[in-house]
This record gives C-alpha cells, sequence and structure tokens, in this order.
C-alpha cells in the first residue's frame, strides 16, 4: 500500500510590504502542524510563495521608481528572510511571477476554455479620467452597500464582509487620485463560478475536516446564487498576459492560488518527484491549506472550482484562523500597535518566544487571538522559562555537578513516570487536531510533573546521605527533559535541539517518548532561554 503524502500551504503573501506579526499566526501555526507531521514520521512537505502580481505592486513601485518585478523581489527577499528568523521550515518558497507558474495559469486558462468554462463578454469597467487608466476593484474607493462603512474597496468591504459590484459603491472615487470614475466598456473573461455551484455544495457536505462555522458561511453564498467572475483586467497591469488576448492579463486571484501547485513543482525538479503522480493527482496525498478569514471567498470557492474544472485534486482541509489584535484592537500605526517582525525580535531578542505565545492560544476554532506585551511577558517568563527551561537546566546542572553528567539507572515504578506517560497521547491527539492549545497546557503539566518531582525529593540536600537516590530522581527528571525536548519539537524547534545537544543526543522523534534514557552521559548543560526583562 502507498504511503499517505501531506501537501501542506500557507496562503500566498502579498509582496508589497514588510512582515509584521499579524502576517507570522499563520505561518507559526501551519509550521507547528507540519513539525509535527514530520515529528511521528509522515511524509509531509510545506511549499507557499509570495503572491507578486496586480495593480497595488505596480502603483507602489512605479511611486518607488522601480519596476514592478523589482519592487516585488525586494519584498520577496525580506519574507524570506524574516521567515527564516521565526524557523518557518519551507520545502519549496517561491513566488507567482515564474515561468512556472506562468506555464500553470496557462495550463489552468486552455483547460477551462477548452470545456466551455471560460468564455468572454463585454462589461462596464471603472475608468479614471484623470489618471487615463482603466481601475481594479481595489483602487476605486466607496462607501460600503451593506452596512455603510467609508473608504470600502470596491469588491469588498473590510468592516461587514460583504461581497459586491464595484458600480454598487456609493460615492466611488479613484483610489489613486481621489478622482471621480467614469463607466467605460471593454471585454473581459469570465470563469463559470455558477456551474460549480451543486459540485461546490456537496463538497462541502460531504467534508468533515472544514470548520463547520466556515461551511455554514460559504454555504450561504452558493443559496444566494454565485456569479461568474472575472479573471481578466485591462493594461497597465503587472501579471501574466493571456495567450492570444489584446491588451489583457490575468486577474493576480485566478494565477496566485496556482502558486500552490508551482511551488510544488519546484520541490519535485529538486527531489525527482511528479507534481501530478505524487501531489496534486494523486488519490493517497492530503492537500491541505492553512489562510485567514478574509480570503475565505477565494479559496472555499473559485479555487475548488477551478481545480474542479481543470481535474486536480482538491483540498482535504482548509483550516481558517482569526485575525491578530495588539491589546485588543486591530494593529495601528498610528496607535503604536502596528508590530513589524524584525521589530518583534529587535524588542524581544527571541523568536521562540512568540512562536510559544501563539500556540498557547491556537485551536481548530475560528476566533481572534490578542497580542497582549504585559500577558505575553507574564506568560513567557511564568510558564517557558519558569516552569520548563529553568527546570531542564537545573536538572541537566545538577547531574553536571555531583554524578559526572551520567544518567543512572532507576525503577520505572514511580508515580511521576506514570503521570508523565498518561500526558503524551492526549498531546499528540491534540496536535493533530490542531489544538496547539491544549498540547500547551498539557506540555506544562509534563513539566509541572517534574519540577513538583524533583522539589518532593530534594536531590541537592539528600545526595551526600542518600546518592542512589538522589541520582535516581536526577535521572528520572532528565528523561523528563527528553521528553520535553520531544513534546516541543513542532513549536520550539531551536529550544529542542539545544536540548537534545545537551543531553549527548540527536535525531529524536515521537517514537523516542518515554523513560528508555539510562546509564547515559550528557554533556554541558547550558541556560538556553532568559526572562524577558
Amino acid at each position: 500500500m502507498t504511503k499517505k503524502k501531506y501537501l501542506v500551504t500557507s496562503a500566498l503573501i502579498y509582496a508589497n510590504g514588510p512582515l509584521h506579526i499579524g502576517h507570522l499566526l499563520e505561518y507559526i501555526q501551519t509550521d507547528i502542524f507540519v513539525r509535527f507531521l514530520r515529528l511521528i514520521g509522515e511524509d509531509v512537505i510545506y511549499v507557499c510563495a509570495d503572491d507578486m502580481h496586480g495593480t497595488p505592486i505596480q502603483v507602489n513601485a512605479e511611486k518607488s521608481g522601480m519596476k514592478p518585478e523589482d519592487f516585488a523581489m525586494r519584498f520577496h527577499q525580506e519574507h524570506k528572510n524574516d521567515f527564516s528568523k521565526f524557523l518557518i521550515s519551507f520545502d519549496s518558497y517561491s513566488h507567482t511571477n515564474t515561468h512556472i507558474n506562468e506555464k500553470f495559469t496557462n495550463l489552468f486558462f486552455e483547460t477551462l476554455r477548452k470545456k466551455g468554462y471560460i468564455y468572454t463578454k463585454p462589461i462596464f469597467v471603472m475608468y479614471c479620467p484623470q489618471c487615463k487608466r482603466f481601475l481594479p476593484d481595489r483602487f476605486v474607493k466607496g462607501i460600503c452597500p451593506k452596512c455603510g462603512a467609508p473608504e470600502q474597496y470596491g469588491d469588498m468591504c473590510e468592516k461587514c464582509g460583504a461581497t459586491y459590484n464595484v458600480f454598487e459603491l456609493k460615492e466611488p472615487k479613484c483610489a489613486i487620485c481621489g478622482a471621480k470614475p467614469e463607466k467605460r466598456e471593454s471585454e473581459h473573461f469570465f470563469f463559470r463560478l455558477s456551474a460549480f455551484s451543486d459540485r461546490l455544495e456537496d463538497w462541502l457536505l460531504q467534508n468533515k475536516e472544514l470548520q463547520p462555522e466556515i461551511v455554514n458561511y460559504v454555504k450561504n453564498w452558493i443559496k444566494q446564487g454565485l456569479n461568474d467572475w472575472c479573471i481578466s483586467r485591462d493594461k497597465p497591469y503587472f501579471g501574466f498576459k493571456i495567450p492570444n488576448a489584446k491588451d489583457k492579463f490575468f486577474y493576480v486571484w485566478f494565477d496566485a492560488p496556482i502558486g500552490y501547485i508551482s511551488a510544488t513543482e519546484e520541490f519535485c525538479k529538486k527531489t525527482g518527484l511528479d507534481v501530478f503522480k505524487d501531489y496534486w493527482k494523486n488519490d493517497e496525498c492530503e492537500i491541505i491549506h492553512f489562510i485567514g478569514k478574509d480570503i475565505v471567498y477565494f479559496h472555499f470557492l473559485f479555487w475548488p472550482a477551478m481545480l474542479m474544472g481543470a481535474e486536480f485534486n482538491l483540498p482535504k482541509a482548509i483550516y481558517v484562523h482569526g485575525m491578530v489584535t495588539v491589546e485588543k484592537e486591530k494593529m495601528s500605526k498610528s496607535r503604536g500597535t502596528f508590530i513589524l517582525a524584525r521589530e518583534f525580535i529587535e524588542r524581544f531578542k527571541e523568536p521562540e518566544f512568540l512562536r510559544f505565545y501563539y500556540a498557547s492560544m491556537l485551536s481548530k476554532k475560528l476566533g481572534d487571538v490578542d497580542f497582549s506585551e504585559d500577558e505575553f511577558k507574564h506568560f513567557i517568563n511564568a510558564e517557558l522559562i519558569g516552569n520548563v527551561a529553568n527546570f531542564c537546566y537545573r536538572v541537566l546542572s545538577f547531574l553536571n555537578k555531583n554524578f559526572a553528567s551520567a544518567i543512572g539507572s532507576f525503577s520505572e515504578d514511580h508515580h511521576v513516570i506514570t503521570e508523565c506517560k498518561k500526558e503524551f497521547n492526549k498531546i499528540k491527539e491534540y496536535y493533530r487536531e490542531l489544538n496547539f492549545r491544549d498540547a500547551v497546557k498539557h506540555i506544562l503539566k509534563v513539566a509541572s510533573l517534574g519540577n513538583a518531582y524533583f522539589q518532593k525529593e530534594e536531590p541537592w540536600k539528600i545526595v551526600k546521605k542518600d546518592v542512589y537516590k538522589a541520582h535516581e530522581t536526577a535521572s528520572i527528571c532528565a528523561n523528563i527533559v527528553k521528553n520535553l525536548a520531544i513534546l516541543l519539537q513542532p513549536i520550539l524547534p531551536r529550544f529542542s535541539a539545544e536540548l537534545e545537544k545537551q543531553l549527548n543526543l540527536s535525531g529524536l522523534k515521537w517514537d523516542d517518548l518515554g523513560f528508555e534514557l539510562k546509564d547515559h552521559t550528557i554533556g554541558k548543560a547550558e541556560i538556553i532561554l532568559k526572562k524577558i526583562e
């Protein structure tokens, strides 16, 4: 029987600015899940890319005096650098402005067109007479026709989440110069999204991995009737030209999700695997997307319909997370609550602190995550440093000092061993179910069991009068340290790797959990993490 494969993705980040801690939530969540799958021995790859096309990049590039591709590539390199600092372990990280992505975009377009899922028709579009350019929906701003919120985009309201036609927007204006736009006719390409309503609803109802609240949300859109989707844009536009169509370009949301496939192809080219047979047309491969709640429409309607029409496999799961708030409010530059990834490292030094903090709040349920600086500092200092890191250092340095760094033999008939073992399977299920919050809670329980046992036995007091008992206590606790190194590996890969090194071990996997580490010499204990002052 062929072993199951996992292909896991995070949403493609837009190459139009630096990473902030709101962006990082999704990539940390995905990375923890992927590292867990690797830890238990699954065949998994993690692919992603930068989304490099569209009008915003083109306009901002012009303002900067740069070519759009150079402007976007600058942020692509910056994103890669920031992701590596936060220990995000991509197997392939690409961008959408590649020949490979253009090849797959054309493949989708031609396949869908031949099957009758793509057609052309003349439509009215917004045109700015002052800028002398056609305006994509995102470059028209006005009042939301549903809730009345000002300064909303021409396709979607960020306040109420409604989607609408740009001509429904009240008091529209050009987002570039502020002039009132005009209606002009232009012929465009459309994807027959309406033809997939029944199949999309079946997929939603049959797929038990999807979050129920999201399924209900998307079903309501289908019931209201799906509109066919305009997949082209007029020049000037930064993107791929549509073959055999004058001055027409693929809309960014057509080629962006295809970047998942292109990034997979780049991984396959390096490893000798086949993008179709091994992943996107392999029934033994589970495709899993992680996305934010702001792009549900695209990933639960447009993207699955494109995959259905082009005869690619659909995702097994699309996990949707909430947004990051800072001190209970939306991130804001004016309020000083807009924290860039690099600023976080400058202030707090240790990127794993953010991984641990986010993990302690993440579950499969859709909900926003709040970054409160006071709560963050208290949690890291009390739990990660006070409960976990200090325990590990105390135990290993005690063995260094009193027993020539040797872990001795011991009886496994101890209450603390039994209690620790009870936690291992629970933690495994919590990881698998994306319930990282409870995984952290029970990992901390294992550390607390070790701390309580070490304090109760007081080996530093009895080492001279009962050397065997003191050595037994320290040896059992050293095994708890080893188990913590394994249990924390998906969340704190660098901390766990350093613990492994101090234990004089390497390559620990989930199957190594237990209390079999005896008659073994460890390395020198070092303090790995320090309190936030």
